[in-house]
């Protein structure tokens, strides 16, 4: 494995929500402590975007980015940037990315990952993830980019309207978002007009597992595995954006 610069991540953001799916899984142990990662499988792109890729088609990457690294390494440009946006690269200095593509098989997997000592430490880690893709785009466009309509920079570009919230206390485990901003969310729904097309096949799931098993849970649209420690719930990305809350989730376990 090689440890990647963030400028590939132009090419790939440029087709990241065309037909993609996305899942973000969290692992949760007894103690509290755990894992959480926004996982996407960009195999079909491979094949969709063929033509654009053209220069790097015959290049296998297997890659990570450290982001505390590339904080430390660009900290002299981020102090620069809008005070926002050095709040929300600041957010990534805990995770990583693996990014494993191969041409020829047409396959390309991201796995963007961290550690929590509480599940009350993350946030909203889709946005993270949404800000570890269009920061390099921003700065180093590709060729066509700057006029063509960036689907990742328009779901980017009204941050900060709805505020994810997790929890595990007494056996009971909730992922709730919250509205504080309707007009920043009014302003983000305008921006998902753009880029509908790009988004009509997308999906967003949850798969998260517990330590013990799941005696009830909030959604009736959530599928159970055998043991009944692990849950997934899967939405259109559209109905996500059109409706932060669609996976608002109570979980309560066993003793």
């Amino acid at each position: 494995m090689k440890r990647f610069s963030l400028c590939v991540l132009t090419i790939i953001s440029s087709l990241l929500l065309v037909g993609c799916q996305f899942s973000e899984n969290l692992n949760l142990n007894e103690d509290g402590t755990g894992k959480i990662t926004i996982k996407f499988d960009g195999s079909e792109l491979m094949k969709m975007g063929e033509g654009q890729v053209s220069e790097t088609k015959k290049e296998n990457i297997d890659s990570l980015i450290v982001f505390k690294d590339f904080l430390e390494e660009h900290k002299d440009s981020i102090s620069k940037l809008p005070k926002e946006m050095q709040e929300r690269l600041q957010k990534l200095k805990d995770y990583e990315m693996h990014i494993v593509a191969n041409s020829e098989a047409k396959k390309m997997n991201m796995d963007m990952y961290k550690d929590f000592k509480d599940v009350s430490e993350l946030g909203d880690v889709f946005s993270d993830f949404k800000t570890a893709m269009v920061i390099e785009g921003k700065n180093n466009k590709t060729p066509g980019n700057g006029s063509t309509m960036d689907p990742l920079e328009a779901l980017t570009s009204e941050e900060g309207g709805t505020k994810v919230k997790y929890s595990f206390k007494n056996n009971k485990f909730s992922r709730i978002t919250e509205i504080i901003d309707e007009e920043k969310v009014k302003k983000s729904l305008d921006s998902l007009e753009k880029a509908k097309m790009f988004l009509a096949s997308s999906k967003y799931k949850l798969k998260y597992t517990f330590p013990r098993k799941i005696i009830k849970m909030s959604s009736d649209k959530a599928t159970f595995s055998l043991d009944m420690k692990s849950f997934v719930l899967e939405v259109g990305f559209i109905e996500l954006m059109e409706n932060p809350k669609i996976l608002d989730v109570e979980v309560e376990l066993e003793n």
